[in-house]
């Protein structure tokens, strides 16, 4: 009798666990498809991806959140982003900082990617009973700037840009500079968060020293960093992951 209750607990105890590891995989349609199609790309979903990635304390949830919504856009796959919205919601991104994400990533992977979102975004939102009011940001009121840290800023783009596209110039200075990044719907080390991974998502190496550092002055750490660059592999594929390295490295020691 002991036995065949030890063993009856033995099997709850391993179909509950098996149940919670399954359940750590958003149940979505491609889930379904993958776990009866591609038995071993739902295993590693299942075991390394949500079980072991997303888990990671090296970066909070709603950070990883942030990153993987980040890549969703910029590379135009809207078919994902409906279960990630909703994961970044359960993680504590608000809905005017997924809005302020799509909003930012207009200017930086471009209108389709940030379009397209919108109306994935407003499905989820709508669902879930979210308010036109939740959507709006707290204030309107634009962050100050540090004095310094623009100045040299400005004088890069006067010197690098102005004199072969003025007409970009003036946008990156009025509208990016000025009023896009000095917006409080996301908080600044959230907005280097997304720029960055947008940017190693495309591929776009040259681009990141310029924003990686601006992401660890606004708070981003060498390890939360190196995260970021981690959970990437996963999201926008390896190659990208290994190509931005080269670049982290070259950052992290100049900053020592």
């Amino acid at each position: 009798m002991k036995l065949l209750q030890f063993l009856t607990a033995g099997l709850l105890a391993a179909t509950a666990l098996d149940a919670s590891a399954q359940s750590s995989v958003p149940d979505t349609p491609a889930a379904r498809m993958a776990r009866e199609t591609a038995p071993q790309l739902f295993a590693y979903t299942q075991d390394v991806l949500f079980g072991d990635v997303w888990k990671r304390k090296e970066l909070a949830p709603r950070d990883r959140s942030l990153v993987t919504l980040s890549t969703l856009v910029a590379n135009g796959q809207a078919a994902q982003m409906t279960s990630h919205i909703n994961l970044g919601l359960d993680n504590g991104l608000k809905p005017s900082e997924i809005v302020g994400l799509i909003t930012h990533l207009a200017f930086y992977t471009g209108w389709p990617n940030a379009m397209s979102s919108v109306g994935v975004a407003r499905e989820v939102f709508t669902r879930r009973g979210i308010s036109a009011d939740a959507l709006k940001p707290v204030t309107e009121q634009l962050l100050a700037v540090e004095p310094e840290a623009e100045a040299r800023r400005a004088a890069t783009v006067k010197q690098n840009v102005a004199p072969t596209a003025p007409a970009l110039a003036r946008y990156t200075d009025d509208v990016l500079f000025a009023d896009l990044w000095r917006r409080q719907d996301l908080a600044p080390r959230d907005r280097s968060i997304v720029t960055m991974t947008a940017l190693i998502a495309r591929g776009q190496v040259e681009q990141i020293p310029f924003h990686l550092n601006r992401a660890m002055d606004n708070g981003l750490t060498q390890v939360q960093a190196a995260e970021v660059v981690t959970h990437l592999a996963f999201y926008a594929g390896w190659p990208r992951a290994m190509s931005a390295l080269p670049v982290l490295q070259t950052v992290f020691a100049e900053r020592k």
